[in-house]
């Protein structure tokens, strides 16, 4: 087997953790994969993996040989399908995903801007107010709020987002602002039950976290619920900056306990094959990336 073939079945192998399903990826026979990785090594005069009956898993030095040989792997191919014409012409049906709001408010004009540059392309808009798997939902571009958990996703990070408390200044004129978040027990709250998972909100009091647990008046299982209920007087939510930037900006909305604001959280755009992504993938991470960055609702500053 020549190296550029051996180094692939190592990269397989490692990312699988398992010769058998390397080789069931790859089309070969495990012996045909843990003779390469054999070879390999010998070649390397290095142990790339360490291997028992039931698990491999990377050495040291195969960490680093499997970080930088992707990562060369990876310039390959792209280079091969782009001189193959694949990164040519943005084509096809192009799937992508982002929270509801989100996607309503910040995602649609970028999706628009997209569909009037390329017309060989349509648009799939799928906006969930979950966390959906880009492989078994058969999605292309994802815009997920928050750290990543999966880290087989490609990510670009676009800015940050951080938990607005807030209410329109005709309740808190009604019933006065809350100075520190004990007060809230003595407000009327607003629970957008699709953003919080629990009823107990945290705080950031210096370096000390406070948990409090509430009692809402008004469950929504809608973000838009909870912020129409917000804006009309109803009582107090805690929103995402991107959600609630439009309102405050008029002045229909009024932030409260800023300084007990939690730490921002990272807005990405994630895909599955990064750099080696059709040219419809591709160019709309670019023009995506690029157009939420500009985003003012969007703070790329911590």
């Amino acid at each position: 087997m020549d190296k550029l073939q051996a180094i692939k079945v190592f990269i397989e192998v490692a990312k699988q953790q398992s010769f058998s399903s390397a080789a069931d990826v790859l089309g070969m026979s495990a012996p045909t994969a843990t003779r390469a990785i054999a070879e390999l090594e010998g070649r390397l005069q290095v142990k790339l993996l360490n291997r028992t009956t039931r698990l491999v898993r990377l050495t040291e030095s195969g960490t680093r040989f499997f970080n930088d040989m992707q990562r060369i792997i990876e310039d390959l191919e792209e280079a091969e399908a782009s001189a193959a014409g694949v990164y040519s012409t943005p084509s096809g049906t192009l799937t992508v995903t982002a929270p509801i709001l989100f996607g309503q408010k910040h995602v649609m004009p970028i999706i628009n801007e997209y569909l009037s540059v390329y017309s060989q392309v349509s648009v799939k808009a799928m906006f969930y107010d979950k966390v959906t798997s880009l492989l078994e939902e058969e999605l292309d571009v994802a815009i997920r709020i928050g750290h990543l958990k999966d880290s087989n996703l490609y990510a670009t990070q676009v800015g940050t987002v951080r938990r607005i408390v807030c209410g329109s200044p005709r309740y808190f004129k009604r019933r006065g602002v809350p100075k520190y978040p004990e007060a809230l027990l003595e407000h009327d709250l607003i629970f957008p039950a699709t953003f919080e998972s629990t009823t107990t909100w945290q705080f950031q009091n210096g370096a000390k976290k406070e948990l409090l647990k509430l009692s809402p008046r008004l469950i929504c299982n809608q973000n838009v619920v909870a912020l129409q209920a917000a804006i009309e007087g109803r009582g107090i939510t805690r929103l995402m900056s991107y959600q609630v930037g439009e309102e405050l900006e008029k002045g229909a909305l009024q932030a409260v306990l800023t300084g007990y604001e939690e730490e921002s959280l990272p807005v990405n755009v994630v895909s599955v094959e990064g750099r080696r992504a059709n040219a419809k993938v591709r160019s709309f991470i670019d023009l995506a990336a690029q157009r939420l960055r500009e985003n003012p609702f969007i703070n790329t500053q911590e």
